[in-house]
């Protein structure tokens, strides 16, 4: 994705790790995974986007993890584990799931938790190739790791000690990070500190092969970095000077956004607010080792919710709905120049600029020749003296989307493209229908094609939407606390029938990411859904 102005038309797929097909409860860095990405390139495909990474806490979601930096032990896969000598091949069958599209993520834990400890014990006892361990090694002292890595193994053992409570739970002195409590629980914990920090090894160890196979395929990946971070973090409670919070650590102000097209009451995300400030004193030195971790995961960072950069919603820690919030200006452009001093003037990143944009977050994107996000689910509302005749001031419309841009049918935030359609007021369907000259049978179809054809650098379909998939496939519902991030996409689902469709698609609008291997064909095959 080149955001300078010799700009090249791609394609790629939206599909999170945890909804990749298997035999295990959960899609994981395995077989599956290196599968994919040979799926993506027989699709002419050029990127795959995942969600974030992290180590996911209560409720499973991507956005609530308990280090902005540490990766999620539940996609480690145990058959690797077994090929490295620490764990049995007949130890790695999990009890399998009778839904073979959706994870339980309790189930997840409760069978696969203990076999990666079963795993680390092997390796400390000494088992495994030698080689392993001084990876081991070399990866727990290498500065950009040691940086973060002992404040989230720490934070990790800690909670376990104390039976899962959120920090701000803990006894003072280890609240407030004294040194004494600090020296004592690293000699207590000592083991279960390298416990966490072998989970980290084995996940960044796992994601670089992964990394490697794309660079093979020539694919790049896409991730997803989200704004704000957990309250109960490690991230929070080792940088409290860092945060809006209280001299006891409990929040003065959390993250939100005001009521909108997903929520009528705003959606009241409970993070804890930076303190803007005090950050640009040491020109966001937080920040920028974030970006440096992130970028050892993914080839472009999706920056979750650019507008908080320059003017976010602040709501009463005690408020119970995200109403009573107000804008409070972010730190702006300095916040994106003191980033381009470090890493260059063209930022690897992608704005998702969706919601309340206004001109001035539009020109400062702009300014730093960053592509934006537009959603074609979001472009057919109507005007309404002329319910055939699309909003002209619609930035979603096809004919007004930028070059610089991502295309999305949907994002993981959205319905699926079917159940969207399923249950769109009549005028949008009428508006579509009359604009594209379809008849909607066929939904997830037109949209993709409508993308594919935009003047848009980039396009990213999710998964679901290719396959043509209804509301029950859907990933995310915001403001609902339970029954999302669980969607599995099935092996029969990643056929060639589908992959071949995507990649016919991918010449005749000029996306296409490898030389031309299949003829275009004059009838070719709708995908299998």
């Amino acid at each position: 994705m080149d955001t300078n102005t010799s700009l090249t038309r791609h394609a790629g797929i939206l599909l999170h790790i945890t909804s990749l097909p298997g035999n295990s409860l959960i899609g994981e860095m395995g077989q599956s995974a290196f599968d994919f990405i040979k799926w993506l390139h027989k699709a002419g495909m050029a990127y795959w986007q995942v969600l974030p990474l992290g180590h996911t806490g209560y409720g499973d979601s991507p956005y609530q993890c308990f280090s902005a930096f540490a990766g999620n032990p539940l996609l480690i896969s145990l058959a690797n584990l077994s090929k490295l000598g620490l764990l049995d091949a007949e130890q790695i069958v999990l009890s399998d799931s009778d839904d073979k599209n959706n994870v339980n993520y309790g189930r997840v834990y409760t069978q696969k938790m203990p076999l990666l400890n079963q795993a680390w014990q092997r390796f400390f006892k000494g088992d495994g190739d030698k080689s392993l361990h001084k990876e081991f090694d070399a990866f727990i002292s290498d500065p950009d790791n040691a940086i973060w890595l002992e404040d989230y193994a720490m934070f990790m053992s800690l909670k376990e000690s104390f039976n899962g409570q959120s920090w701000i739970e803990w006894p003072k002195p280890i609240r407030t990070r004294t040194k004494a409590a600090l020296a004592e629980a690293a000699d207590k914990l000592s083991e279960r500190i390298l416990y966490f920090k072998f989970l980290q090894f084995i996940f960044f160890r796992q994601w670089t092969a992964i990394k490697a196979s794309c660079l093979e395929n020539k694919i790049q990946i896409i991730g997803d970095l989200p704004i704000y971070v957990s309250y109960d973090s490690a991230d929070t409670w080792a940088n409290q000077q860092l945060f809006l919070l209280t001299k006891d650590g409990h929040p003065l102000q959390v993250a939100g956004v005001p009521p909108d097209y997903f929520s009528e009451t705003g959606q009241l995300w409970g993070n804890p607010i930076y303190d803007w400030k005090k950050m640009a004193k040491d020109q966001y030195a937080w920040w920028k080792l974030r970006i440096k971790n992130c970028l050892k995961l993914y080839d472009y960072i999706r920056l979750d919710h650019f507008r908080g950069f320059f003017g976010y919603w602040s709501v009463p820690a005690t408020a119970e709905t995200a109403i009573d919030g107000k804008w409070v200006a972010g730190p702006g452009l300095a916040f994106f120049e003191a980033l381009q001093k470090d890493f260059g003037e063209n930022l690897p990143i992608i704005a998702e600029d969706l919601g309340e944009i206004t001109s001035d977050i539009v020109s400062a994107r702009k300014s730093l020749n960053l592509p934006g996000m537009s959603v074609l689910q979001f472009a057919w509302g109507t005007n309404s003296l002329e319910p055939l005749i699309p909003n002209p001031n619609s930035n979603y419309l096809p004919y007004q989307i930028e070059q610089n841009s991502i295309v999305y049918t949907g994002t993981h935030d959205n319905n699926t493209t079917r159940g969207w359609w399923d249950s769109a007021p009549k005028n949008e369907k009428t508006c579509l229908q009359v604009y594209l000259s379809v008849d909607g049978n066929c939904i997830h179809h037109d949209l993709i094609r409508c993308a594919f054809s935009t003047v848009a650098h980039t396009v990213i379909i999710p998964m679901q939407d290719l396959l043509g998939l209804g509301s029950e496939a859907r990933m995310n519902m915001p403001g609902r606390s339970v029954g999302n991030w669980s969607w599995r996409v099935t092996q029969e689902q990643l056929s060639d029938n589908n992959a071949e469709w995507l990649y016919n698609l991918s010449l005749v609008y000029g996306r296409c990411n490898t030389p031309p291997e299949i003829a275009i064909k004059e009838s070719c095959k709708e995908p299998e859904y």
